[in-house]
């Protein structure tokens, strides 16, 4: 059984630095007024668990006026998380949701045989200057999900998992770790959580999950006595126990991982698939637009405009 933090036990050490498996240094891009730093997938890594992408967005500022504008966009094969550290932002999808999301709140969309979503800030929201900085992740969902209709759950802060426990907290997002359930229904084992450690804080990572990855997002942590600054993401060999030291300014993480999939997955610009048939199949689907009759619906109260497939997928 993995270790629970509320038990106190003694924490095990990592024992060298062979433990790393993967070494990620995220590529960074600028989106017009704020940096996303993509740490999935990486060149020699694709999938950590089934976690198939990751974003860090920001920390960015906006003016008075200004806000996040991503238009309606389809999705098929995976499940979608964004979590706010900071900011807040308006979701809504083609099953009809239409959410307030801040941080620590969980908005867990399943694209399934397809959805198309948006995430805009309020027009309310635009009259002062506000921040945003979070981290944005899709789950490739097994073979047995991905052709299931699209669904969608919100969850707010007192519903998820909080363990506290000696210059520790663990706030579990998704999956199951540390003794702990999320509430959010996932199709295979799985692991989410947002971590904050004191200075020098010990957290050893769950031992009953096949993949395992950790992502600084502040300060730094101590594996095998060695630091690794923010926006660096480690992924260790299965079976091995591991345990996180924070560094002298302690650290806020991201953990994740689970159960591997069953074979590799097709990635073609917000589509994954178990084949390309699928990948395929979504993108003519899009191509045609054909929002009454089609595969894809507009999210109900933001039907003015979408995002076109984009040229080169034609």
């Amino acid at each position: 059984m993995s270790w629970n933090p509320t038990q106190t036990p003694e924490c095990p050490e990592t024992g060298s630095l062979d433990a790393i498996e993967t070494l990620i240094i995220p590529r960074t891009r600028d989106l017009g007024g704020f940096e996303v730093r993509r740490a999935l997938p990486a060149p020699k890594r694709q999938m950590v668990g089934p976690f198939i992408f990751f974003d860090q967005v920001g920390p960015a500022e906006f003016l008075t006026g200004a806000g996040i504008d991503v238009r309606p966009h389809p999705h098929i094969g995976l499940a979608t998380v964004t979590y706010l550290y900071e900011g807040a932002f308006h979701h809504r999808d083609s099953t009809g949701a239409d959410q307030i999301v801040y941080p620590g709140e969980v908005n867990w969309m399943i694209a399934g045989n397809g959805v198309t979503h948006s995430e805009r800030t309020r027009e309310e929201m635009r009259r002062r200057p506000r921040t945003a900085f979070g981290i944005q992740t899709w789950v490739a969902l097994p073979d047995h999900a991905e052709d299931t209709a699209a669904s969608f759950e919100h969850h707010g802060c007192e519903a998820l998992p909080f363990i506290e426990d000696q210059g520790k907290q663990v706030r579990l997002i998704i999956g199951s770790a540390w003794g702990a359930r999320a509430p959010a229904k996932t199709f295979t084992e799985t692991f989410y959580a947002d971590v904050i450690l004191s200075a020098e804080a010990k957290l050893p990572l769950p031992d009953d999950h096949e993949d395992r990855g950790v992502y600084v997002v502040e300060g730094s942590i101590l594996i095998a006595g060695t630091p690794f600054a923010a926006g660096q993401m480690m992924v260790f060999r299965p079976g091995d126990r591991i345990s996180l030291t924070a560094g002298e300014a302690g650290a806020r993480l991201m953990v994740l991982g689970g159960e591997t999939m069953n074979g590799p997955r097709y990635i073609s610009w917000n589509f994954v698939a178990s084949s390309q048939e699928k990948i395929d199949g979504a993108k003519e689907a899009w191509r045609k637009g054909d929002w009454e009759h089609g595969r894809f619906r507009l999210p109900p109260g933001d039907e003015a405009e979408f995002i076109p497939l984009p040229e080169q997928l034609k």
